[in-house]
C-alpha cells in the first residue's frame, strides 16, 4: 500500500450484541443504558470501533434482524435519545460507533411491506419481490435459510413473496430505484447524525435474479448489479464524507470478488466479512452436521486471503460473531473439554488473528475466553435457526440426543449467552432479574471481574497488548504474510514482512496442541527477540508450551 494508510488498516472492532451485552433497566434483556454504564470496559481494550448489532424498532422475530422502523429504537433497548447520548459518549473515549445495517429485508410489520399488502398496484408493491404461483405452488424450489421454502403465499394479493430468511423477513427489491433511494435517504441521516458506517447484513444478496425461476438459491447472491448498487450506494451516501467504515458481510464470497468489492479505485466498501474459514467443518447437506477439518485445512483459507488481497482489497479478521460459536469450543482445547487450557487457547486464537493482515474483530465475552453455552435441553434455546433446525432433524427421525448434540455445537446461541460482569446475583451482574436465555456454563467460573483480576492468566490484558502491538507496528498493520510450515498439523507459523524499513520483519509461531512442541529447524531459525507470547518468554529455546503463542522479531 503506497502513500498513506487508510485509518481503519491499524483499527480494531469491538462487536455488541446488544441484548447480551448488558442490562440497565432489569428486564432481562441487555440495552443501550447497561452498554453505556460498560462502555469503560470496551475503551479500556483499547479498540477503536464499536459495532452495534441492530437495536432497530423490530418484532424481534430474529433477534433485530427484522426491522420494521429503520429510524427509530426499540424500547426493549431504550429510546432514540439514549442513542444520541451513547453516540456521544463512544466519541468522547476516541472510539467511533458502526450501526448493523439490514436492509436485504425488512420486518413484514414495516409501513412499507403493509402497503404493499394491499394492492399489486400500490407503489410500495414493487419494492419487494413477488412472483405468480406456478402450477398453483412456489415459482420455485428455493428455500429459506432459517429452513421451509423461500416463499409465502399472500391471499390478497394472489402472489407469493420472497423471504431468504423467515416470513417475517420478506426480501427487499433492489430493482426498484425509488426503493434504493429511500434506503440512501435512511443512511445519509444516521451519519448526519454522527453515526461513523456501516456494517451491511448479507449485503451481497441484494441483487437477485428475478427471473430465475428454476435452478437452486445460487441466484440469491453475487449477481452482477451488486456493484451497480454499491457503486451507486458509495456516491449516493459515502463520498465527500471522512473518516467512515464500510463493511459487508458476504456469504459465499470469493478472494476474487472480495479483491473487486474492496479495490478502493472501485469506491464500493472498505472491506467485506467472508464465509470460508468459518464453513471448514459443516457437511455440505448442513451447518449442523459436524464435518471433520484440521489446522493445514484452515491455515491455507485463511492464508489464500491474506495473499490474494495483499495488492488490492482489504480483510475482515474474525473467528466469532453473533452467528459463531465461540472460538475456544470451536477452534481450541474447548473442543474436547469446556475449560481445559481455556486461557491459553483463547489468547492463542486472539495473538494468530491480531497478528494477520487485516482490521481484527473482537466479538464481546471473546475478550475474557468465553465458552459455548453447553445447553442440554431444547427448551433452553432461543435461536430461531436452531428451533427450526431441531424440529426438522426430529421429524426427519434423528434422536433428539443426537441434534441436541449438534445445536451445542453450532447453535448461534452460543455466542448469544449473557456478558457475565460478576459471580453476584441471578446473572453475574448482567441483570438484576433473570436472563432471556441462561448464562451457559462458563458462569461463574468466568467472569469478566475475574478475568480483568487475574494478572498474567488474563485473557482480557493480552487482547490490549495485541491491540496496542497493532497500533504501534506498520509491519502489523500492512506488512506482507508468509504461512510457514503450511502442512504441519500442529503448528500455526507465519512471518510478517516489514513495511517499513526501520522496522523489524516479525514471525508469529503458535502450538495448537495439549503436548509440547520442538519447532522445526525452518521456523526457528527464524526467531529472534521476543516481542509478546500468552505465556511470557519461552522458557525453553525452540519449544512451544502447550497451546503457547508468542511473536519474535524475524532472524
Amino acid at each position: 500500500m503506497t502513500g498513506p494508510e487508510p485509518w481503519w488498516t491499524g483499527a480494531v472492532v469491538y462487536q455488541v450484541y446488544q441484548r447480551s451485552f448488558a442490562d440497565g433497566n432489569g428486564d432481562g434483556i441487555g440495552d443501550l443504558a447497561g452498554l453505556r454504564q460498560h462502555l469503560d470496559h470496551i475503551a479500556d481494550l483499547g479498540v477503536d470501533v464499536v459495532w452495534l448489532s441492530p437495536v432497530y424498532r423490530s418484532p424481534q422475530a430474529d433477534n433485530g434482524y427484522d426491522i420494521a422502523d429503520y429510524e427509530d429504537i426499540d424500547p426493549l433497548f431504550g429510546t432514540i435519545d439514549e442513542f444520541d447520548a451513547l453516540l456521544v459518549e463512544v466519541h468522547q473515549r476516541g472510539m467511533k460507533l458502526v450501526m448493523d445495517l439490514v436492509v436485504n429485508h425488512s420486518s413484514d410489520q414495516h409501513p412499507w411491506f403493509r402497503a404493499a399488502l394491499q394492492s399489486r398496484t400500490c407503489p410500495k408493491h414493487d419494492w419487494y419481490i413477488w412472483r405468480e404461483p406456478v402450477d398453483g405452488h412456489e415459482p420455485n424450489g428455493w428455500r429459506a435459510a432459517f429452513g421451509g421454502p423461500a416463499w409465502s403465499w399472500h391471499p390478497g394479493t394472489g402472489q407469493y413473496y420472497l423471504h431468504m430468511f423467515t416470513p417475517q423477513q420478506p426480501d427487499l427489491n433492489w430493482d426498484n430505484p425509488d426503493l434504493r433511494a429511500a434506503v440512501y435517504d435512511m443512511m445519509n441521516r444516521w451519519l448526519d447524525r454522527g453515526v461513523d458506517g456501516f456494517r451491511m447484513d448479507v449485503i451481497n444478496h441484494i441483487a437477485k435474479d428475478g427471473d430465475a425461476l428454476s435452478g437452486d438459491s445460487d441466484a440469491y447472491v453475487m449477481q452482477p448489479r451488486i456493484h451497480d448498487h454499491l457503486q451507486e450506494m458509495h456516491e449516493r451516501v459515502f463520498a465527500g464524507r471522512e473518516a467512515l467504515l464500510t463493511v459487508g458481510e458476504m456469504p459465499g464470497v470469493t478472494v476474487e470478488d472480495a479483491q473487486l468489492f474492496t479495490d478502493p479505485e472501485r469506491h464500493e466498501l472498505d472491506m467485506v466479512f467472508q464465509f470460508e474459514h468459518v464453513g471448514l467443518d459443516h457437511a455440505p447437506s448442513s451447518k449442523f452436521t459436524r464435518s471433520a477439518t484440521d489446522l493445514p485445512t484452515l491455515k491455507h483459507s485463511l492464508a489464500r486471503w491474506q495473499t490474494g488481497l495483499e495488492d488490492r482489497g482489504w480483510n475482515s479478521l474474525y473467528l466469532s460473531n453473533h452467528d459463531q460459536p465461540r472460538p475456544v469450543s470451536r477452534f481450541g482445547a474447548g473442543a474436547w473439554d469446556p475449560f481445559a487450557f481455556r486461557y491459553e487457547s483463547a489468547t492463542l486464537l486472539a495473538t494468530v488473528l491480531h497478528l494477520h493482515r487485516g482490521t481484527p474483530y473482537v466479538y464481546q465475552g471473546d475478550e475474557i475466553g468465553m465458552v459455548n453455552a453447553g445447553f442440554t435441553s431444547i427448551d433452553e434455546y432461543r435461536d430461531i435457526e436452531s428451533l427450526n433446525w431441531f424440529r426438522g432433524a426430529v421429524g426427519r427421525g434423528m434422536s433428539e440426543s443426537e441434534a441436541l448434540e449438534a445445536l451445542a455445537f453450532r447453535s448461534r446461541d452460543n455466542a448469544r449467552t449473557p456478558i457475565p460482569w460478576d459471580d453476584s446475583g441471578p446473572a453475574g451482574g448482567f441483570s438484576t432479574a433473570g436472563p432471556w436465555i441462561g448464562m451457559g456454563q462458563g458462569w461463574p467460573r468466568i467472569t469478566v471481574a475475574g478475568d480483568r483480576a487475574a494478572g498474567d492468566r488474563s485473557v482480557y490484558e493480552h487482547h490490549r497488548r495485541l491491540i496496542e502491538l497493532r497500533h504501534r507496528s506498520r509491519t502489523v498493520r500492512l506488512g506482507t504474510f508468509t504461512l510457514l510450515e503450511a502442512e504441519h498439523p500442529t503448528l500455526w507459523a507465519f512471518t510478517r514482512e516489514s513495511a517499513d524499513a526501520d522496522e523489524s520483519p516479525l514471525v508469529v509461531v503458535a502450538n495448537l496442541s495439549s503436548s509440547d512442541l520442538e519447532l522445526p529447524d525452518t521456523v526457528g531459525k527464524r526467531v529472534g527477540a521476543f516481542v509478546l507470547g500468552n505465556l511470557g518468554e519461552a522458557p525453553v529455546a525452540g519449544v512451544l508450551r502447550p497451546w503457547e503463542a508468542r511473536v519474535h522479531e524475524c532472524r
